[in-house]
């Protein structure tokens, strides 16, 4: 079966066979043999292959590692697990911004401390007009989901207003480009606060605020299939949503 995701990436970024053979030194009739007949590279060319294009490998080649090291290497990707948001380190969020060179996410509903954190703001600046994209998705105040959030967390009426709260105090980041903005109504399990490879995930626990719920510290480890899934899921939260316009 022939490896369409392969040919697609290459369309996609505008390469052909043989510009990414000259680049991980293979022979170009080895690449269209992984593309017509899916053949399966070696491993140190499929991490060549998948780091020049920008992919994971076990995207372009889902079925070339044994399970076993999969899981091994899904669960390197755990850096750390704190018990609740308020424990994460105050500079933790500032710091993890800083560190991204490509991509800023963050999915939440409201996230109103980090809406409210001057410095935050000012890296999250800083990196999009440096030329990192930064994509910012709160929910639709006027939403079902939004409405139906408050009621399990017990505080009804007032995470509306957070969102409301978080898009007035987002003003000026908001009139910076490359800092996109969209409006989701979706149902949350998880806040993703995302730089690059590396992620923070606040999960959703009924009847709990997200202060009081457990942080996942995640960090993509080559094979490993946890940070692909929450990144996984943030795009298809931003193709569904609403672009917020106007400052």
């Amino acid at each position: 079966m022939a490896n369409e995701r392969l040919r697609a990436a290459l369309l996609e970024r505008g390469m052909t066979i043989a510009t990414l053979a000259e680049a991980i030194g293979v022979d170009q009739k080895t690449i269209e043999r992984w593309i017509t007949l899916g053949r399966t590279p070696y491993r140190r060319h499929r991490y060549a292959a998948a780091s020049h294009l920008g992919l994971d490998e076990t995207y372009l080649w889902p079925d070339a590692l044994p399970q076993e090291q999969v899981s091994q290497a899904s669960g390197s990707e755990i850096v750390t697990i704190y018990p609740h948001r308020w424990s994460v380190p105050r500079d933790a969020w500032g710091r993890l911004f800083a560190t991204a060179e490509h991509e800023i996410g963050v999915l939440v509903y409201s996230g109103l401390f980090l809406a409210e954190d001057a410095g935050v703001q000012q890296i999250l600046a800083d990196k999009a007009r440096a030329g990192v994209r930064v994509r910012i998705l709160l929910g639709n105040p006027d939403s079902e989901q939004v409405a139906q959030r408050g009621a399990d967390e017990g505080v009804d009426d007032a995470m509306a207003a957070k969102i409301k709260n978080a898009l007035v105090l987002y003003k000026q980041l908001r009139r910076v480009e490359s800092v996109e903005f969209r409006l989701h109504e979706t149902v949350l399990y998880n806040s993703i606060y995302r730089a690059d490879d590396q992620l923070l995930i606040n999960t959703h626990v009924y009847g709990v605020t997200a202060p009081h719920a457990p942080v996942w510290h995640l960090r993509k480890v080559a094979g490993g299939e946890i940070v692909n899934t929450y990144l996984d899921s943030f795009e298809r939260v931003w193709e569904g949503a609403t672009p917020l316009t106007g400052g």
